[in-house]
């Protein structure tokens, strides 16, 4: 698989629902599966909000191709998609992180057949854009220290020096910084919070995890809620996938000694230069990103989300459709359909190879 990568895409806005449907059975050839299709059922998935634009376009080519299927994406979140499929209410869930090794350990997935565990495909790969809303200023250089002590509330003026210095032809106004987090259990807080700990020094004392550590700052639920209260806000800043920065200042972050600003090629840099997670099963494909890299023209702010299925269901249509699915999303019409809708990064060839063995081995 040779999937060619293009510029960083101006993302289409995503249309908040619930439940993400199509019936556009008129449409060209997108999946890769046979026209004459004999799938049927409805699939049920859900979790990160971070995929809902690249979930849109996937279940609308998926169900093109497949016009007796329904598919629904409930875009609820990372942690509610992962509790949704453990406790069996959905068929996959979507997730900006992967379950750690002791979840996994405990086997306690009611949609799978017991002690046969579960696949995690990184087929979403994205940087975190770091949006903000000052007027006249458009995009800014920051040092992860300085990121680091804006968020956790340290430095609270936007002409602070640490500002400042980095950005010496800013027009920085003398104003208050509002700082916005995620308020919901979300994998895009894991993954910056787990960057600002590994790159920041000292300044981030607190672990990665999916709950904001600190007091102060606004919380926002979902994607959407934190893209709302910057855009709305006056001196605001915050996190969310780079597919929703719109019109937004964002942040050029500093790696090495230069300042590299979000772009699917920047986020594929890192994600390539970064090994799988040690002591996994095969087809549990967590990356460990290495979010400290100094490697030139590399994001560290990444996201990687994951989809997470059965290696084996308890019921057959299930795994019929979660499969035929999962093996469009990875395939490359479908990794070019996410990255049209939502500026992705394609996966590798490497990473593809990988994945397609998993998802070959449900049943």
């Amino acid at each position: 698989m040779n999937i060619k990568r293009y510029g960083f895409p101006l993302a289409v806005a995503a249309v908040a629902s619930l439940l993400l449907t199509s019936c556009a059975a008129n449409e060209s050839s997108a999946s890769g599966t046979d026209s004459e299709s004999s799938l049927s059922g409805t699939l049920v998935g859900g979790g990160a909000s971070s995929q809902q634009a690249a979930q849109e376009a996937w279940v609308a080519a998926f169900q093109s191709e497949n016009p007796d299927v329904t598919v629904e994406y409930a875009p609820e979140g990372s942690g509610a998609g992962r509790e949704n499929f453990m406790v069996g209410a959905s068929s996959f869930a979507g997730s900006d992180a992967a379950f750690t090794a002791d979840e996994i350990a405990s086997g306690d997935f009611a949609s799978c057949k017991p002690d046969t565990g579960i696949i995690e495909i990184p087929a979403y790969i994205s940087p975190i854009a770091i949006v903000f809303n000052v007027d006249n200023v458009d995009t800014l250089n920051l040092d992860p220290a300085t990121i680091a002590g804006i968020f956790k509330g340290d430095i609270a003026n936007w002409n602070d020096e640490a500002i400042a210095s980095q950005n010496p032809d800013a027009d920085l106004p003398d104003q208050a910084i509002t700082a916005v987090h995620r308020s919901d259990e979300s994998g895009t807080t894991e993954n910056f919070t787990d960057y600002l700990h590994a790159a920041s020094g000292d300044v981030w004392d607190a672990e990665a995890g999916e709950t904001w550590p600190y007091e102060g700052g606004e919380g926002a639920q979902g994607t959407s809620g934190v893209i709302d209260a910057v855009s709305n806000g006056t001196g605001t800043i915050g996190y969310a996938d780079a597919s929703r920065a719109g019109d937004l200042g964002t942040v050029a972050v500093k790696v090495g000694d230069e300042y590299v600003p979000y772009s699917a090629e920047a986020a594929a840099a890192i994600v390539d230069a970064s090994p799988f997670a040690e002591g996994r099963e095969d087809g549990d494909l967590a990356i460990e990103l290495d979010r400290s890299t100094t490697e030139s023209g590399a994001y560290p702010i990444v996201l990687v989300s994951y989809l997470i299925a059965c290696n084996e269901y308890q019921d057959a249509e299930a795994a019929a459709l979660t499969k035929a699915y999962l093996n469009y999303v990875i395939s490359e019409d479908g990794q070019a359909t996410s990255q049209e809708a939502a500026g992705t990064a394609p996966i590798s060839s490497k990473l593809f190879d990988a994945a397609s063995a998993a998802v070959e081995g449900i049943k």
